[in-house]
């Protein structure tokens, strides 16, 4: 694997391969945290020691093998380290979205059983003392940053250095620690992480130490990581595609993690530590995009320009040269000027200068979005995963990266599709079972193992790749019989700067219809060098002038989709500007970003029938959470338009 050994395989939980990191590896530098403006840097050695004495004093204060341990905070070294700690304590750490409100770390806290929560700071700290009463098995809570803290009640409340201080002084139940690592094996439970409950609650998905890791070998093998690489940690802990990457991968291969100082500072962190290996969900990499089409409304017309001939011509050749294909010595010389005046600048602006790998997943990507960063030269490819299977069901081999599809099976991983088109797959990553729910874990995993992904696609002859065409319970038929694939649809619509989410209806109806949200970021610097003045979000999204520029992206993707005999009767016939941005905290996206189609179809419902009523306009008012809880309402004068569709005889003329 790479240019360094790797751990032995009879290593088979986290905590054993951290051992074998602190002394094979154990100069390597293994995590980075950037705090007051200066990157900190710990190595594979730095690591162990400070996760043993943090799991010498979590047994100092009761933690028994088998407990539960929330981990709830971004990403921070020593969140990870408390992670870490527990498995060698044999307890589980359970990751918690930190966005999440109150009550929704009281339905996964409780859920768990957790006994123990490491916390990173008096925000965590408020939301479950608010909700304590709710949460009997919650006997002490643990904090990494005591600003705002020091006046609390400490009877069962610590401080992370403090907790460690107590490890560090009763070292005399070293040798019990040791026997706890020495005696956990691979069957056992590595994490629990909550799925993000798109149709109902979440469910904890129960992934062992074998689940883990031969996830994280094959793949790491499959792209050829090493310890030379380098990672920036910034997306949810508690989703499992940071945990493969920033643990399973990580441990395995041995190469370092970056935390960022802030979510606001990502952008500036990511440039600063240049990746290696960079993964984000298609929503970052629309917002970086959006933040460079911004950045190019405000250039020169000598910058536009070059901007616009240089990246016609990458996306013409780009793709082709990452893949090492045949290209033109004139094309080649061409791309490497632009590479020179325009690629290369880009990439450092987006910090992906030294990326030698990146992966989107999570939802489908749009394919415009995904030719883009690999027109740039960016060996961005997409993989298809799921909690469930430790991420990794299918991935793209270099020289097989396609926008239309999802790539081949992963390492170690069967495919098939049912009668009904739903693809299941088999795999050593396979999860053990739904926390507490054994219904559900026999509705998805039958008992061979084969798991239901709830995906409709199908496998091209030929090239063996997969190819998902949306979700299957979304994909149906208009009134007239055309193919309805809402996902699909939306991810083109989505490719526009301007659009920050859409939702699509249709299905069993005789058009489809679309609710759309503007990206505050893009077209309120439009508003502003068009002298545009606006007091809300609500006023921006209703401006006249914004309602054209929508309509003419909703005609632009129509057209695109006329293109395609399958999807071409999901062409969009009347859209409407949504009043608000549809946010998780109101409980209508995952705190992964998903939308949740049955609640927003119900809170919205008015508006909806409006839009196949023939309406011109509606009012709607809508109840809101703010950030610090509260409820409040907006209310607005919403404008529903038409959009030009390519007539029938055109489509099928295409």
């Amino acid at each position: 694997m790479g240019d360094h050994v790797a751990p032995p395989e009879a290593l088979d939980t986290l905590p054993k391969i951290l051992d074998w990191n602190a002394t094979a590896r154990a100069g390597l530098p293994a995590s980075r945290e950037k705090a007051f403006g200066i990157w900190q840097s710990f190595t594979w050695a730095d690591v162990r020691e400070e996760a043993r004495a943090f799991a010498l004093g979590l047994l100092n204060l009761g933690l028994a093998p088998g407990d539960r341990v929330a981990i709830v905070g971004e990403n921070r070294p020593r969140l990870y380290w408390a992670m870490a700690a527990s498995q060698m304590c044999g307890a589980v750490p359970v990751p918690v979205y930190q966005d999440s409100v109150a009550e929704e770390m009281q339905y996964v806290l409780d859920h768990a059983g957790a006994r123990f929560a490491v916390v990173e700071n008096q925000e965590q700290v408020d939301k479950l003392l608010s909700v304590k009463d709710r949460l009997p098995a919650l006997e002490r809570m643990i904090y990494v940053e005591p600003r705002g803290l020091r006046r609390y009640d400490h009877e069962r409340l610590h401080a992370f250095g403090e907790v460690q201080a107590r490890g560090r002084a009763g070292a005399d139940r070293a040798e019990e620690l040791d026997a706890l690592i020495a005696s956990a094996k691979g069957a056992d439970t590595c994490v629990m992480l909550y799925t993000s409950g798109t149709t109902g609650k979440p469910k904890g998905v129960v992934l062992s130490h074998d689940n883990i890791l031969s996830a994280a070998r094959s793949s790491s093998v499959f792209d050829d990581l090493c310890a030379a690489d380098s990672v920036l940690a910034y997306l949810p802990m508690a989703w499992v595609g940071d945990f493969i990457f920033s643990m399973g991968q990580a441990y395995v291969c041995g190469f370092s993690v970056a935390c960022p100082e802030s979510a606001e500072t990502m952008l500036s962190d990511l440039k600063e530590i240049g990746p290696t290996y960079f993964f984000a969900p298609p929503r970052v990499f629309e917002n970086l995009l959006t933040s460079v089409m911004i950045r190019m409304e405000d250039a020169g017309t000598l910058k536009k320009w070059l901007f616009r001939v240089f990246m016609d011509h990458a996306k013409r050749v780009g793709p082709d040269i990452l893949d090492g294909k045949p290209v033109g010595f004139m094309d080649r010389l061409k791309y490497r000027l632009g590479d020179l005046l325009v690629y290369g600048p880009l990439k450092n602006t987006l910090g992906m200068s030294r990326v030698r790998l990146g992966y989107t997943a999570g939802e489908a990507i749009g394919p415009e979005i995904f030719q883009f960063y690999r027109a740039l030269g960016v060996n961005l490819k997409q993989l298809y995963g799921q909690t469930e299977a430790s991420v990794f069901i299918t991935m793209q081999p270099n020289g097989e990266v396609r926008a239309d599809t999802v790539g081949v099976p992963s390492p170690g991983v069967e495919l098939r599709i049912d009668e009904k088109g739903e693809v299941w797959y088999r795999s050593p990553g396979v999860f053990v079972e739904y926390y507490k729910q054994p219904e559900k874990t026999a509705e998805t995993k039958d008992p061979e193992g084969w798991v239901a992904t709830g995906d409709a696609g199908f496998i091209e002859e030929g090239t063996g790749h997969l190819r998902i065409i949306d979700r299957a319970k979304d994909v149906g038929k208009m009134a007239d019989g055309s193919l309805f694939a809402p996902k699909f649809i939306e991810n083109k619509l989505k490719f526009f700067p301007d659009i920050l989410e859409a939702v699509v209806f249709g299905a069993g109806r005789e058009m489809c219809c679309a609710f759309v949200n503007i990206d505050l970021g893009s077209v309120g610097n439009w508003a502003e060098r068009n002298n545009i003045a606006y007091a809300s979000y609500t006023e921006l999204a209703q401006h006249p002038r914004v309602y054209e520029t929508i309509r003419a992206h909703v005609e632009a993707v129509n057209r695109s989709l006329a293109e395609d005999p399958m999807l071409a009767g999901g062409q969009i016939h009347r859209f409407v500007v949504l009043h608000k941005q549809l946010d998780a905290d109101d409980g209508e996206l995952t705190r992964t970003q998903k939308v949740r189609r049955t609640i927003i179809a119900d809170r919205y419902a008015p508006i909806i029938e409006a839009l196949y009523s023939g309406a011109k306009e509606i009012f709607a008012e809508t109840e809101v959470t703010y950030e610090d809880g509260r409820k409040g309402k907006i209310s607005a004068t919403l404008r529903i338009e038409d959009a030009a569709v390519v007539p029938a005889q055109r489509r099928a003329a295409a």
